[in-house]
């Protein structure tokens, strides 16, 4: 088992000498799963709340529209 874990490392620590931007792009890929499962309850559990949604249109009075007056309108 100690050289399975061994051999596991060595392996490993040649990957990042000799390739190290294929070697730490796989590592940041394993942590954003990790990050999916571990994060949400651990943000709820410091009393983190979501925020309330964005308004996506603005609110349009209910009354009749008055017809602009003002500069170059004549």
């Amino acid at each position: 088992m100690a050289t399975a874990f061994r051999q596991t490392y060595r392996y490993l620590q040649r990957q990042a000498h000799e390739q190290p931007v294929i070697f730490y792009s796989v590592i940041i890929g394993l942590i954003g799963p990790t990050m999916l499962v571990t994060v949400p309850p651990i943000r709820k559990s410091l009393g983190y709340k979501t925020p309330e949604p964005i308004p996506t249109s603005y609110p349009v009075p209910n009354r009749p529209r008055r017809p602009v007056q003002g500069y170059e309108d004549e």
